[in-house]
């Protein structure tokens, strides 16, 4: 994807042509293809020009202790231009019971800063308190054996259980528990 878009993302967004864009077809992982490409391309930059970028877009949204209505309102933004149907699959809704752990791990990296360059927190504008755990089946499990979440399913009630239950025991930094219940889950056998 990188070398796509000549290793320089954002610019390539922000200045494709759409002959810059036939390039991207051929482009397949697992079940995003090159179309999908191409639409994540245009969307982008749509908000950029009309939201003035992501993080305003999410911030906007913004709710004290969820960035959940944010997430809705991006896909929201994210598709009001033309698109194909097929691409609405690429991005996950939590309004609609969607645990959005892509979208939730993003917004972690760009949001919370850890000094040890995981956690980028570039941008200002929003708070560590905010952010939900992004929700996967190993730190669901970890979550389970320790108590933190009861819901069997990952989805976005269990998001919501998580994250009640992780800002009990951290309300300025919630999110600070997801190398844990993750890494509990991946590299031990816990």
């Amino acid at each position: 994807m990188s070398e796509l878009l000549d290793h320089s993302p954002f610019e390539f967004v922000m200045q494709h042509q759409d002959s810059n864009l036939e390039k991207l077809i051929p482009f397949v992982h697992r079940t995003y293809n090159g179309n999908d490409f191409i639409q994540f391309i245009k969307s982008l930059q749509h908000i950029y020009h009309k939201h003035n970028g992501l993080e305003a877009l999410f911030a906007k949204h913004a709710e004290t202790d969820s960035l959940q209505n944010s997430i809705h309102q991006f896909k929201k933004a994210f598709f009001e231009v033309p698109h194909l149907e097929r691409t609405k699959k690429h991005v996950s809704d939590p309004l609609k019971n969607s645990a959005a752990k892509r979208i939730n791990m993003f917004l972690r990296w760009m949001v919370r800063n850890d000094n040890n360059g995981v956690d980028f927190g570039i941008w200002e504008s929003l708070s560590p308190s905010q952010l939900s755990c992004p929700l996967d089946v190993h730190s669901g499990n970890v979550a389970r054996k320790l108590g933190l979440l009861k819901r069997k399913q990952n989805d976005g009630k269990a998001l919501a259980e998580l994250d009640a239950n992780l800002r009990k025991l951290d309300p300025n930094d919630p999110v600070k528990y997801d190398f844990a219940l993750f890494g509990l889950g991946v590299f031990e056998d816990f």
